[in-house]
This record gives C-alpha cells, structure tokens and sequence, in this order.
C-alpha cells in the first residue's frame, strides 16, 4: 500500500520546525507496514523567505519521501480561503507529475487547510481521504460558526481520526455521515528513552539537591504558561528548592520573561528556548514533573513522551488529557487558568512517592508502533472499500 500524507507544518531534516513532529513520528512508525509514504508539506512562499529552516526535500529511510513544493498563500477569509486550497493544489500536483507518485490512501493532517487540500485531491485521484482532526479551540470555533468548507471537507472525507474520545460527539452533530474514529496520539520509545537522574542531571550541568519541573511547549497563550509562573510564586512560598524549567519558543516569551522579573522568580523559572532532540531526553529524565498547564489541548504528545519515561504529570484537564491521566498513579490533574490548584498540585507531586516504572509500564500502550497499527487499520478497510 502507498499514501500520500498531506502535512501544513512536517519538520524539516534536522527537526528545526517541529510543529508537526508527531505527525513525523508516526509516519515512521507506518513505515514499516506500507510499501511508500510520500509527505507532501506545501510551504508558502512568505513562510520560505522568512523562516530560517531549510525546506529541502530529503528521504526518511527507505520507503518515505518528504517534498516541500511551494505555493501562494492567502488570508483564510470567505472566498479567498478557495484560492487559497486551488494554490496548494496547484503545488501538491506538480510534485506528484514531476515523481511519477501513485498512491491508495490519502491521509491529511488537520482539516484546514491540509484536508480541504485533500478532498479536492480525491476527485482527482479516486482514492479514499482520512483526517487526523489536532485541533481544538479552533475546531469548536468553527463547528460554532457552521463553516461551510469544514461541513463540505468533512462531507467529502471517507474517515475522520480524532485524537481525544472527548469531542467526538460535537463532531457527529456537526456532520452526521461523517465515520469518526477515536485513535490518541503518540510517542516513540527511542527518541526520548529512560536513563539515570543523575546522569541526566549531569549532562545538563543540574543540581541534585534541587526539585526541577519541566515543561515543553509552544510560548502560545492557550498553553497557559502565565498561570505556570504564577503558580511559582505560590509554590516557592512553601519550598525553596523547585525550579521550573520552560523548553519552547514562541511570540510570548518577552511578555514571559517580564513576568518572571516581576514576580522575582529569576532563580525559580527559566526559559530555555528551542531544545534540540538530543537534549530532550535529558530534560525529561532528570525533572521531578513535569508541568502542563495548557487552555486547551487535542491530546498533548509531550504527556505521552513524560510518561513515557516514567516522569509523572501534573496538568490541566482539557482535551483527551483525563482520558490518559486516568488515575492518581500516573498524575494529577487541575482546572485550567486556576495557578491556585496547580500549585497545590504541585508541592502534592512534589512529596508523593511515584511508581516511575509502573508509570513507564502504562504508557507502552501509547507507543507510536502500537497507534500505527490502528491507523492501518483504517487504511486498509477504506481501501478496500475503494478497491472492492
């Protein structure tokens, strides 16, 4: 079987981009049961001038190809959100023409504009569309203005993959025909693996006397990063010894910084910026916690990769988050926008005598090996439906 995965923001070689990494990660983990994956991440022209990531096409293994066509963007806005899908269009044929590239499955990651792309592909092609649906303030917001190109995407699309069970029902109420399934996100054991505290510590040049929080996420608001900080403050109160170390790079990190300086947390929260891959091990395994106080969120990969390593996890319950952190075993779990409650979350985590490989156990389930056997799943039954 080949697919072609349809992906706005893919990684590039060196993971300098990293909006999509899980959708990299799980396209790995496909790998080893299709014949060919093609990745098509269409690039705007204004995106290529201004970033500095170097969107070269380049091979991932044996059987996946990654391309970075370029096309013409426009403000998603009434019709010109139409030009918009004609552009990228546009830019994913070519690629197609010029590679001589067939496929069986098309898969989009995210509705707009990947799987709106996506469906206008299928007329093409008469091959079957599946959407992993990410998002989630965004999802609702539209679902709540009856958009008219997410009803006609959703229309047109064989299979829609939802990360969290939580909004499946929105979804069916908003497009009733549409087949929904419930498949969560991922983590590769190999990119982030289990290794020593102390040696970790090490590495990073960390005290081991010290308690270190970790968090890693896009410096965005609905990541909630200002109620983290002013959890701080009330933490630090009670225990001298815990700092918060924030990984990720984002428009709000100035306006983070500040907050900081003014609560006079210098020494207790540090940003640290864009952490490369190899370092991200390091943090995960030598934090105490690790510290989530996301708005909003689908079904946060960075949950999967902390428990992955046995690290527990103390966060908001928003999106699939519940729907993983199941029990008091695994971590806890606070209303969002509440610094009150996370602090105190927190100073509990911090005494709380954690079963770190019981932890490491229960998220095997959550491996990006065992969630690409049952996006394949998928896969093959749309096929044969096509193919029959």
């Amino acid at each position: 079987m080949r697919v072609l995965i349809i992906s706005s923001m893919f990684p590039d070689k060196d993971n300098r981009c990293i909006c999509d990494i899980f959708v990299k990660e799980q396209v790995k983990a496909l790998s080893k049961y299709l014949d060919e994956i093609y990745v098509i991440s269409p690039v705007s022209v204004w995106r290529r001038l201004k970033s500095n990531v170097d969107f070269r096409d380049y091979s991932i293994g044996d059987n996946v190809r990654v391309y970075f066509p370029t096309y013409v963007n426009f403000p998603p806005k009434g019709f010109l959100r139409y030009l918009w899908i004609k552009s990228e269009v546009k830019s994913i044929l070519g690629v197609i023409k010029k590679e001589g590239l067939e496929f069986n499955v098309i898969h989009a990651h995210y509705s707009w504009p990947s799987g709106a792309v996506a469906v206008k592909l299928k007329e093409m092609f008469n091959v079957p569309v599946v959407i992993t649906e990410h998002t989630h303030i965004t999802l609702k917001q539209r679902i709540k203005k009856n958009d008219k190109i997410l009803k006609w995407t959703w229309k047109n699309t064989d299979a829609l993959i939802r990360v969290n069970k939580k909004d499946i029902q929105l979804i069916k109420d908003f497009c009733p025909s549409l087949r929904v399934y419930h498949i969560p996100n991922g983590y590769n054991p190999n990119r982030i693996s289990p290794i020593p505290k102390d040696k970790a510590r090490s590495k990073l040049g960390l005290s081991e006397n010290e308690k270190i929080l970790f968090n890693l996420a896009k410096l965005y608001p609905y990541k909630g990063h200002k109620y983290l900080i002013e959890a701080m403050f009330k933490v630090v109160k009670y225990r001298n010894d815990v700092v918060c170390f924030i990984g990720g790079e984002g428009p709000l990190k100035k306006e983070l910084q500040q907050q900081i300086n003014q609560l006079g947390l210098q020494e207790h929260v540090r940003l640290l910026g864009f952490v490369p891959d190899k370092e991200l091990s390091l943090w995960m395994n030598a934090a105490d916690l690790f510290v989530l106080p996301s708005l909003s969120e689908g079904n946060p990969t960075v949950m999967f990769e902390a428990l992955g390593v046995g690290l527990p996890f103390v966060g908001t319950a928003v999106g699939g988050v519940p729907e993983v952190i199941t029990s008091e075993d695994y971590g806890l779990l606070c209303p969002p926008a509440d610094p009150e409650c996370l602090a105190e979350k927190i100073l509990i985590a911090l005494e709380k005598e954690w079963d770190r490989e019981k932890i490491r156990k229960y998220a095997e389930q959550f491996t990006w090996e065992n969630i690409a056997k049952k996006i394949l799943k998928v896969y093959e039954t749309l096929w044969g439906e096509f193919d029959g």
